[in-house]
This record gives structure tokens, C-alpha cells and sequence, in this order.
């Protein structure tokens, strides 16, 4: 048998080589069609929600839970991970499940600050550790995100890519960065990062989307498909006159129930070219900017507003998730 030459065994590799990267550059703008649809979700479901959430603002009594800093490594305090996590609904303009597993045991503290500055601009940089087993989800009500995506659809048409949920398990370090001017001696912040792969470690945090075909016309959850998982690196926030949008930077894409792998890492890598923010509440985007002002000043503690549209707090077996 006679064997292929060397310049035939390099062309079969380019080969190869190139129908990969060819597929994972469709699995990227496929990606990006994620977070294009679903930013399309959001900007509808803010016309109708934050409306309602902007006209009941909550009494001067009624506010969310109160997240307390140390502002030091050795005597960190304990918060619980609801209470770091409780923007998720406050940005959403959908309904949302608040859902943690039985046995959590996840505290946060914030536990540096840094400050750098001059004549015009600053930046805030304080580190914060996430310590403890277990897990905090949100989850988005699928019958208003099918049906807001739905609407957009020509008849018997798939919904691909529907955010389903917003998820932290286990433990880690990240930083929340407030960067801003300063106009008169006076600093305003401008904008907040949070992220999550701080110390060398991998996010905890995901996000959840899956595809709904109709059957017997109507989309229900029940017949979704094709569901992934994205680990999510850095979410974002700016000061804005117009509709306000939450940056999202992630890290690697694999199917549910599937590790990401190496090549679930180049696909995240690739498809940030391609993400676009997500629209959100203006109750959620000044919640974050006013949390970067409490930073900002160094204040020992941060109260939330009150979030109206968390349907319901579970509690879920880890075993069972």
C-alpha cells in the first residue's frame, strides 16, 4: 500500500483546520443571535414591565435586602448570596423565581478598596470573595419570554436562544470596577463591571437558553430544545440618557450537562466579537450605578430597592438541579 505523500498529509490537515474554524464561526453568530433576540425581549418586555415597576415605586419602608462591606480580608461578613445576587430581578423586566439550593451555605463580602484618580476621572476597584457551597438561580417566567418572542416570528417559525436563567454555584473571587468623572470637585460614576473570574478562577456564574418549536401551534415550554450553557465573565453598566443596557463578556459555551471543553472556550472567546447588550429596567441600571457611588464613598453598607417581580422563593435539592 503505497502511503500519501507528506504535502498531501499537510493538505488533508489545513483542510480540516479550515472546516472547523468554518463551524465554529457559524456557532458563534449563532451566539451572538442569542443575545440579539434576547436584547429584543428585554427592550419589549421593559415597555410593559418597567412601566409598572417605574409608577408602584416601593414606600420609603419597603426596600430590598441590605448588603453590608467590610472593606478588609481579615474580618470578612457574611452575606448571603441573595442578597449579593438580588440586581438579577431588579434588571429584569419579566417576572423571575428567586431559587436556591436547600443546603447553601454561600456568604459574600466585599473585602478590598482601591481608588485611583486625578484632576477629571476616577476608578473604584473593590474585590469581592464568594465562599461556601451550593447554588442561587434565577429564573426568567418562560411563558412572557415566549411570548414576547414569539410575537416577532413568522407562523411556525423556531424560537431559538431563550434566556432561562441566571445562575451562581459554588465559590470565587471577582471585583465590581466604578469608574466615573469628576465635574467640579464633585465625582459622579458613570459606569459599573462586575467580574467574576477574579484570582485566577473560573466564573461561577452561568446563563441558560434554549430553542421552543411550535406544536399543534403553540410554543410551550415543555418542547424546548437544544438547551446550552454560557459562563458568564463580566457584566456591565452605564450612565445613559437613553434605554439602558446590561454588557455581557463570556467565557465558553457548551451543551447542557456538558462541559464546555477546549472548544467550548474558543467559541465564547470568539462570540463576545459579536454580542450585543441586553436592555434592561432603568430601576436595575441605577440600582448598580448608585452601588457603585456607595463604593465610590467607601459607605459600609448598600440597601436594594425593593424588587416587585419576584414571583416566588424556592428552595431545591443540589441533587436534583
Amino acid at each position: 500500500m503505497k502511503l500519501p505523500s507528506i504535502h498531501t498529509v499537510s493538505l488533508l490537515k489545513a483542510r480540516h483546520s479550515t472546516v472547523l474554524f468554518s463551524a465554529a464561526i457559524v456557532c458563534f453568530m449563532n451566539l451572538a443571535a442569542v443575545f440579539d433576540k434576547t436584547g429584543s425581549n428585554l427592550e419589549a418586555g421593559t415597555r410593559g414591565a418597567e412601566t409598572s415597576i417605574e409608577s408602584n415605586k416601593p414606600a420609603e419602608n419597603s426596600t430590598g435586602p441590605i448588603l453590608i462591606m467590610s472593606y478588609n480580608n481579615n474580618k470578612p461578613i457574611e452575606n448571603p448570596i441573595a442578597s449579593f445576587m438580588y440586581f438579577v430581578p431588579l434588571i429584569s423586566p419579566t417576572p423571575v423565581d428567586n431559587i436556591s439550593s436547600a443546603d447553601n451555605e454561600q456568604q459574600v463580602d466585599i473585602i478590598s478598596h482601591k481608588i485611583k484618580k486625578n484632576s477629571k476621572f476616577f476608578e473604584v476597584t473593590s474585590k469581592f470573595e464568594i465562599s461556601g457551597s451550593g447554588f442561587h438561580m434565577n429564573t426568567f417566567a418562560p411563558s412572557e419570554m415566549i411570548e414576547e418572542n414569539s410575537d416577532r416570528l413568522k407562523k411556525g417559525k423556531k424560537l431559538e436562544k431563550i434566556l432561562d436563567y441566571i445562575k451562581l454555584e459554588g465559590n470565587g473571587f471577582g471585583t465590581i470596577e466604578a469608574r466615573g468623572r469628576i465635574e467640579d470637585s464633585k465625582p459622579t460614576v458613570r459606569e459599573v463591571n462586575l467580574k467574576f473570574n477574579k484570582n485566577g478562577r473560573r466564573s461561577p456564574v452561568t446563563i441558560g437558553l434554549y430553542d421552543v418549536a411550535p406544536k399543534d401551534g403553540e410554543y410551550k415550554y415543555e418542547n424546548r430544545t437544544n438547551e446550552i450553557v454560557a459562563r458568564v465573565n463580566t457584566l456591565s453598566f452605564e450612565k445613559n440618557d437613553q434605554i439602558p443596557k446590561m454588557g455581557i463578556t463570556i467565557a465558553s459555551v457548551a451543551k447542557k450537562n456538558k462541559t464546555a471543553g477546549f472548544f467550548g472556550w474558543i467559541k465564547g472567546a470568539i462570540a463576545n466579537l459579536f454580542i450585543k447588550p441586553l436592555k434592561i429596567t432603568k430601576l436595575g441600571n441605577t440600582t448598580m450605578l448608585d452601588f457603585g457611588e456607595t463604593l465610590l464613598h467607601k459607605k459600609p453598607a448598600f440597601t436594594f430597592p425593593k424588587a416587585d417581580n419576584i414571583k416566588e422563593r424556592k428552595q431545591m435539592d443540589s441533587s436534583k438541579q
